[in-house]
C-alpha cells in the first residue's frame, strides 16, 4: 500500500513547497488570495463565519476586484479562492470573474453552497478549469436542512454534486470536486461514513472544525476536545487502511495542514484586507491601500509571515513547530490573541491539561 501523503492540497491552494513558501516570505510575495465577492446568501447556515444574507454596504463593483486581481497576480499570485462570503453564484458579475481569472492564466477554486448552480453556468466553469468545494454537512436531508436553516437544502446540494459528475467534475483530474463539511454535533456520529462517501467517488472531504465567530457564536455546536480527537484517528485509519493515504492528524483541518499566514491575503466584499478567514483583523482597505503597501507596512502581517520568532506559549515548544504553527483563527478567536497557543490542538503532548476539554465559549 502507498502509504504517503495523497491529500488534494491543491483543491484548496495549499500545495505550495516549503521553498516556495519560504521565498514568499523572503520577497514579501503573496501565493493565494481569497476574494469575497458578497455577503449575499441564500441560506443561513447556523454556523457561518460571516454572517452572511445580506449585501453589505458599498461592496466592490466588479471593476474594483479585476483591480484586486491584477494587484495579487503582480505580487506572485497562483491560485485565487473565491470563497463568497455568502454565495458567489448570487454575485451578478461571478461568470465574469471567473473567466476574468482564467484569463490571466491563475488557477482557481470556487466555494459554493451547491443550491443555485445551473447547468449552462456549470459548464462555463468547468471549460475554464475551476475547482469546485461545494457544501455536504450530512446524508441526512434533515440535518443538512437544520444546519443551513433553510428546508430543501439537501436536495438541491445533492443535485449539484450529480451536475458537476455530469460535467467531468471528480472525473476529469483537471476537474476536482471537494466536499466541504463543518464538525459539529449534529452530524459527529456519521462523518466516517461521510469520509468515506468522498473517497469513494473520488470527491475530497474538507472537513473542518467551526471557528468561534459569525452566528456559531449563538450556537452550541462543537464536539468536546476528545471527540475531535477521536475523530481525526478514525478518519486516519479509514484513509491508511482502506484508501492508501497518511497524514498526521491535527486540528483544524482533516488531513490537510494550513500555512496561509505565510503567503495569503483576504479581502472582503466591501475592500477589506484581513490575513484569512479566522484571522479577521482590519489591515487595510483596498479603496485606501494597495496589497503592496498592506505586505510592505502592516505588523499584523510582519508577525505572521514571521511567525516562528513571534508564536507563544505551547505551540513555541511543541516539536512540530517547524511545520505548524495550529491555527491563528482558534487562537485569535478563543484566546484573543492571533500569536497565542492553538487552544484547540491535541498534539503538543506538554499542554496536557491546559487546554479547554470543549471547543465552545
Amino acid at each position: 500500500m502507498d502509504r504517503t501523503l495523497r491529500s488534494p492540497e491543491k483543491v484548496y491552494g495549499l500545495h505550495f513547497s516549503p521553498e516556495e513558501i519560504r521565498q514568499a516570505v523572503a520577497q514579501n510575495r503573496l501565493l493565494t488570495l481569497d476574494l469575497e465577492t458578497s455577503r449575499v446568501c441564500n441560506l443561513r447556515c447556523v454556523y457561518c463565519y460571516a454572517n452572511s444574507g445580506h449585501k453589505r454596504e458599498n461592496e466592490l463593483s466588479f471593476e474594483e476586484i479585476c483591480g484586486v486581481i491584477d494587484q495579487a497576480i503582480e505580487l506572485g499570485v497562483k491560485n485565487i479562492t473565491i470563497i463568497g462570503g455568502g454565495e458567489p453564484m448570487l454575485h451578478p458579475n461571478i461568470l465574469d470573474i471567473i473567466d476574468y481569472i482564467a484569463q490571466q492564466g491563475i488557477t482557481q477554486n470556487l466555494f459554493t453552497n451547491g443550491t443555485l448552480m445551473t447547468p449552462a453556468e456549470a459548464d462555463f466553469i468547468a471549460a475554464r478549469k475551476v475547482s469546485i468545494v461545494t457544501k455536504f454537512n450530512s446524508l441526512k436531508s434533515e440535518v443538512q436542512d437544520r444546519l443551513a436553516g433553510v428546508p430543501g437544502t439537501y436536495d438541491l446540494i445533492h443535485k449539484t454534486i450529480e451536475l458537476l459528475v455530469e460535467h467531468g467534475y471528480s472525473k476529469d483530474p483537471e476537474l476536482p470536486l471537494g466536499l466541504e463539511t463543518i464538525i459539529c454535533k449534529h452530524n459527529y456520529d456519521e462523518l466516517p461514513e461521510m469520509w468515506r462517501y468522498a473517497r469513494q467517488r473520488n470527491m475530497h472531504p474538507y472537513f473542518e472544525v467551526i471557528t468561534f465567530q459569525g452566528r456559531a457564536k449563538g450556537e452550541r455546536l462543537n464536539v468536546e476536545m476528545e471527540q475531535l480527537k477521536d475523530l481525526f484517528h478514525r478518519l486516519l485509519e479509514i484513509d491508511e487502511q482502506e484508501f492508501g493515504f497518511t497524514w498526521n492528524p491535527h486540528p483544524p483541518i482533516a488531513g490537510l495542514s494550513c500555512q496561509r499566514h505565510f503567503y495569503n491575503l483576504l479581502v472582503t466584499s466591501n475592500g477589506y484586507i484581513h490575513p484569512c478567514t479566522g484571522v479577521d483583523v482590519n489591515v487595510g482597505n483596498v479603496r485606501h491601500h494597495t496589497l503592496r503597501e498592506v505586505l510592505d507596512t502592516s505588523p499584523v502581517i510582519h508577525a505572521l509571515r514571521r511567525i516562528d520568532q513571534h508564536i507563544k506559549g505551547k505551540c513555541r515548544a511543541c516539536r512540530y513547530k517547524d511545520e505548524c504553527y495550529g491555527c491563528r483563527g482558534f487562537a485569535y478567536h478563543y484566546c484573543g490573541d492571533f500569536l497565542d497557543a492553538d487552544p484547540t490542538c491535541w498534539v503538543n503532548e506538554s499542554s496536557e491539561g491546559d487546554r479547554p476539554t470543549t471547543l465552545n465559549r
